[in-house]
């Protein structure tokens, strides 16, 4: 398991860095963020949640029951996106809803 941090899209406001319950992810001298031990990493997804412009991904690195498919998340607005690719190049999503979404 690991995460992915497009540096690109990072804004380096550090809020993944603050939430992550290992203290995995610092800011480089550019204020953008990247993860220090990505094998440490355990996929809780609170960066994911966390992040305001949608920087971070989080890979499953093996293939999944060995049938050649990768699972990743990303969030999308208000939900956690699950994508599954499978081998050939077709996928299955499942969105869940966040806490943001489901207001009381």
């Amino acid at each position: 398991m690991s995460i992915e941090i497009d540096k690109k899209k990072c804004v380096g406001c550090g809020r993944c860095r603050d939430v992550c319950p290992g203290t995995l992810i610092a800011l480089d001298e550019e204020r953008r963020a990247y993860i220090k031990y990505p094998r440490d990493c355990w996929g809780c997804t609170s960066c994911i949640k966390e992040c305001p412009v949608y920087a971070i991904r989080f890979f499953l690195g093996a293939d999944m029951g060995g049938l050649g498919s990768r699972l990743h998340t990303e969030k999308d607005g208000d939900i956690l996106r699950w994508v599954i690719e499978k081998p050939g190049g077709s996928t299955a999503v499942i969105d869940v809803d966040t806490r943001e979404s489901n207001k009381y």
